[in-house]
């Protein structure tokens, strides 16, 4: 695509629209930050927190099947009671 065959007005549109949803991203992310901090100050440790959100946005076998493996893993180690 040459320059002179670009549409200014799509590409701005385009433009405008990231840095909207890149606000909107931020705004979130700060939200989330407010909620994280608001559990710490009710004693959670966010720390873990963390981790179990993490957790839970992965696929059920799959985080089973690391499970699996981790224990495996600490056995071999000597880290399993």
């Amino acid at each position: 695509m040459s320059t002179s065959a670009v549409d200014a007005g799509h590409l701005r549109a385009f433009i405008e629209r990231i840095e909207r949803l890149e606000e909107e991203k931020k705004t979130i992310a700060d939200d989330i930050k407010d909620v994280y901090a608001e559990a710490k100050g009710n004693g959670y440790d966010v720390k873990i927190m963390r981790k179990i959100v993490s957790i839970r946005k992965q696929d059920h076998e799959k985080r089973k099947e690391e499970e699996e493996i981790l224990d495996l893993y600490m056995a071999a180690l000597g880290m399993m009671p």
